[in-house]
């Protein structure tokens, strides 16, 4: 048996821990996280690079600059206790995609944004933020 990337368990961990809580409580085991709805869609953004898109159901949309349209990937959803991931693979290369319910600022705008985004792609891990219509990000439209 091989062992996925390494980077892969902390981007899991994101998803399933809710501030070092023990999922099981004194009331018993705690629900999966319920704040972004299975069909709901979460828009997520990163810079340096730049990168983006959105996901809903089992689709994932990836988009940089080089790629504006973005590549669409089937993912598995997965709740944990403190968020979401979605996983699938692109160029035949594990592609994760966690959200945690935690206020996020891009670094360039004046945007304030529901979730933090953790991503693996590529070999290579990224942060940055994402909004649904129910939680939109706060601050100016067009930064």
């Amino acid at each position: 048996m091989t062992a996925g990337p390494p980077l892969i368990a902390p981007l899991a961990a994101l998803a399933l821990a809710a501030c070092g809580a023990d999922p099981e409580s004194a009331d018993g085991p705690r629900p999966a996280y319920a704040g972004i709805g299975a069909e709901e869609r979460l828009r997520f953004t990163g810079t340096e690079p730049f990168w983006g898109g959105d996901v809903s159901g089992a689709t994932l949309v990836y988009s940089t600059p080089e790629d504006p349209d973005g590549e669409a990937i089937a993912v598995e959803r997965f709740a944990g206790l403190g968020g979401l991931s979605w996983s699938g693979t692109l160029d035949d290369v594990p592609f994760v995609l966690a959200a945690a319910e935690a206020p996020c600022s891009d670094g360039m705008s004046d945007r304030t944004y529901p979730f933090t985004i953790m991503l693996q792609v590529r070999g290579e891990t990224r942060s940055g933020c994402g909004w649904t219509d129910t939680r939109p990000f706060t601050g100016p439209e067009a930064p």
